[in-house]
């Protein structure tokens, strides 16, 4: 042990022995490793299945916040864009959310949360972040239908920004088209065109993006152009709608919505009865003479007098008996 400790003359020997030990190190350490072993491979099937189904559940709730982030970001791109399409004309504004949707060639709607208690109103003009969508077309209490641009039933007054030509879009019941049939052939309308509300319906204010000019064409033997126009608005896409309030007082703000309200209409009043004209009364007969009074003892009778306004008339002189000249004798 001296000399080990000193020169370390056992080393050899030491690492010939652990050379021999170590099977039996290994024969002796065999039978746990071989238990890990088995439990490690022959674990049973339902800690395995329990393992997967956690690990699917924390894979989906990542992607369902991924998503969401994704659509909170849409989200507020779409509420900034509705609010850089506010002009100076808007003074409130409020959000709906658009719950079910009506498409076909006849009717053109959209059901949105938003309702009287809100205080939406019918006809209130609707907008999105790219133009107009519609106006209110009936309200409840807690929703409100909307009568999409492109609905058949719908007109509205628009004018073409670059040459201010004035005329109105009606909707087609597609989804992608309006269309401007009053347009004369010599009026400038040019594709490509922006077409802006005019402000003359009274509901939407001046200045609103409307659509864009697709279609222009002109035939010489027809006295109108037929123009086409697709709306700006995303009418299959948009999940949210904005409701708007114009500035009262503005130059470019419509009706409100008690101008638009029909006044009561005064009960009828009866014609006036014509009046009689006044008749003067009528002149007292002169009194009859009685044969025993001879004409020249009648007493002559004063002038009768006469109706206000009108002159006197003289009453008629009895005639005097005309006396025969008396011739002298003769002698």
């Amino acid at each position: 042990m001296f000399y080990d400790r000193r020169g370390g003359w056992l080393d050899t020997a030491r690492y010939g022995l652990q050379a021999a030990v170590y099977p039996l190190q290994l024969a002796v350490n065999s039978p746990s490793a071989a238990w890990r072993w088995l439990q490690e491979n022959f674990a049973t099937r339902e800690s395995l299945q329990k393992q997967v189904d956690t690990l699917r559940l924390q894979l989906r709730d990542q992607q369902i916040i991924t998503m969401r982030q994704a659509a909170l970001q849409q989200e507020n791109a779409t509420l900034r864009g509705l609010n850089t399409a506010m002009p100076e004309v808007i003074e409130k504004r409020l959000i709906g959310e658009v719950i079910n949707r009506e498409e076909s060639t006849a009717r053109q709607r959209l059901l949105v949360n938003r309702g009287g208690n809100s205080g939406v109103y019918k006809s209130q003009p609707v907008i999105t972040g790219e133009g107009v969508l519609g106006q209110v077309f009936r309200t409840g209490p807690f929703s409100s239908e909307i009568i999409l641009v492109t609905d058949a039933e719908h007109a509205l007054p628009v004018q073409v920004l670059r040459s201010g030509v004035r005329t109105i879009a009606l909707g087609t019941g597609r989804s992608t088209s309006l269309e401007l049939p009053y347009v004369p052939q010599n009026y400038d309308v040019k594709v490509g065109d922006l077409l802006v509300t005019s402000g003359l319906g009274q509901v939407f204010p001046y200045g609103l993006p409307v659509g864009r000019v697709t279609k222009v064409e002109r035939d010489p033997a027809e006295p109108l152009a037929q123009i086409h126009a697709a709306p700006l608005a995303r009418i299959d896409a948009d999940r949210e709608v904005l409701f708007i309030w114009a500035r009262p007082g503005h130059p470019a703000a419509p009706a409100t919505p008690e101008q638009l309200a029909e006044p009561p209409k005064p009960a009828p009043k009866p014609a006036p009865k014509p009046r009689k004209p006044a008749t003067p009364p009528p002149a007292p007969s002169p009194a009859p003479t009685t044969p025993s009074e001879s004409p020249t003892n009648a007493p002559s009778e004063a002038p009768t007098p006469a109706p206000q306004g009108e002159p006197a008339q003289q009453a008629p002189q009895p005639s005097q008996p005309e006396t025969p000249p008396v011739e002298a004798p003769q002698t």
